[in-house]
């Protein structure tokens, strides 16, 4: 059985709608908690390509923010190794910040929080990709403040008018979301209470965030599935 391995950094946002069709797939899934005991020091000694795949999952600090967080040097090193092996690599929000910083792109924060439901616009090679069920129906969840430059070499997929780059890929084995496809929008409470702080300092209409996440549940889940079974049928390994 394939192996695919879940960075997380806050234990509510986690490999949500795409759980089940990695399980389908046939991966054996398992998570390091990089905030947990011993979460560090296994992200420092962890080979490249122990696993079949890696996906790096949300969390609401910076990647700028080594100081306050230094487990983040040995995250952004170890993805360095796995970009440089050419290894299956998907980052989600902040994890897609994490692989463009490990690729040599700036990140840095937006000046503004783009938190809700609404709509991606896709370019001619996201229509192309993994990206295709977003092309009919392009509401996804969106939840940052951060952005980042492209990376060398980096195909764009996805924007928005408030974000430019909302996905993007290196090659057929790495790709970033900078939105939230992985959403599980029946858990959505958990990020409501997660992020309060968050929620209402950027004026955030909570009532509606939830009331929006019970009405694009369902197609939200379905497009989640679709979108990684395309990506995992895309890789070159």
């Amino acid at each position: 059985m394939k192996s695919a391995l879940a960075i997380r950094h806050v234990l509510f946002e986690d490999l949500g709608a795409f759980a089940p069709a990695l399980e389908a797939a046939g991966y054996r899934l398992r998570y390091l908690d990089v905030g947990q005991e011993g979460g560090k020091q296994e992200l420092a000694d962890l080979p490249p390509q122990r696993d079949d795949l890696v996906i790096v999952l949300g969390g609401p600090i910076g990647v700028y923010e080594d100081d306050s967080y230094p487990f983040l040097a040995d995250e952004i090193a170890f993805l360095e190794r796995r970009l440089a092996a050419n290894a299956p690599l998907m980052g989600i929000c902040l994890g897609a910040q994490l692989i463009a910083r490990a690729a040599g792109a700036r990140v840095y924060p937006s000046g503004m929080k783009e938190i809700g439901f609404a709509a991606i616009t896709l370019t001619e090679a996201g229509t192309a990709s993994c990206l295709a069920p977003f092309a009919k129906a392009p509401l996804t969840l969106h939840w940052h403040g951060d952005t980042f430059d492209l990376p060398e070499g980096a195909e764009l997929l996805a924007s928005t008018e408030a974000c430019r780059n909302q996905a993007f890929a290196l090659g057929r084995n790495v790709i970033g979301f900078q939105f939230h496809p992985e959403a599980d929008c029946s858990a959505i409470e958990q990020w409501l209470v997660g992020h309060t702080v968050e929620l209402n300092a950027a004026g955030i209409d909570i009532a509606k965030l939830r009331e929006d996440a019970g009405r694009y549940r369902r197609e939200l889940a379905d497009k989640a599935a679709a979108t990684l079974t395309a990506w995992l049928d895309g890789l070159d390994n």
